[in-house]
């Protein structure tokens, strides 16, 4: 895996920064969503385990519950993360377990937890990738090449290139007298 992230930044210039990177590779996934996920299961995680300084082992479906599920945010946020393709089915599963989670730890971690989850689960959902602005463009020539369209018409002169439809234009010629148009 880390080769293959090596391979990928082999082209980035070496001007770039790590932080210029680490940007670049956030914007191509749900990152926020998937961090706020994962943070609403930490919290979980924390709110079901009072005893901090010590080890608490919770038995009984209770303790399963407040333990599977704060991990079961945090792996859906991480997923969501690292396979963007995935996002709207990790998110709209993360968003049916924070859900749950109201009934299942300790009120979704004082609602706390559950918002953050929620939140990020539909920011998971919502997230969509940017387009290529080269790709956009070319796809607008081609369509327009394909349509016979010339690209430099009168757009490019700044002229106006709005056509009004026949049956919405005004009439050239004064109705006649009488007549209810």
């Amino acid at each position: 895996m880390l080769l293959i992230v090596a391979a990928h930044h082999a082209g980035a210039p070496a001007s770039a920064g790590a932080w210029t990177r680490f940007r670049a590779w956030r914007r191509r996934r749900p990152f926020v969503g998937g961090v706020l996920t994962a943070l609403g299961g930490i919290e979980m995680f924390f709110s079901g385990q009072l005893d901090i300084g010590k080890i608490h082992v919770q038995l009984g479906i209770e303790g399963l519950q407040a333990t599977i599920i704060p991990i079961l945010l945090v792996v859906l946020g991480v997923l969501a993360i690292a396979m963007p393709a995935h996002r709207i089915f990790y998110g709209v599963i993360a968003l049916a377990v924070a859900v749950y989670s109201l009934v299942g730890v300790n009120l979704g971690g004082f609602f706390i937890g559950m918002l953050l989850a929620t939140v990020g689960g539909i920011l998971t959902v919502a997230w969509m990738p940017k387009k290529d602005a080269v790709a956009v463009d070319d796809a607008d020539a081609e369509a327009d090449a394909a349509d016979g369209s010339d690209p430099a018409g009168p757009a490019a002169m700044g002229g106006d290139t709005a056509t009004i439809p026949a049956d919405l234009a005004e009439p050239t010629a004064a109705p006649r007298e009488g007549s209810t148009a």
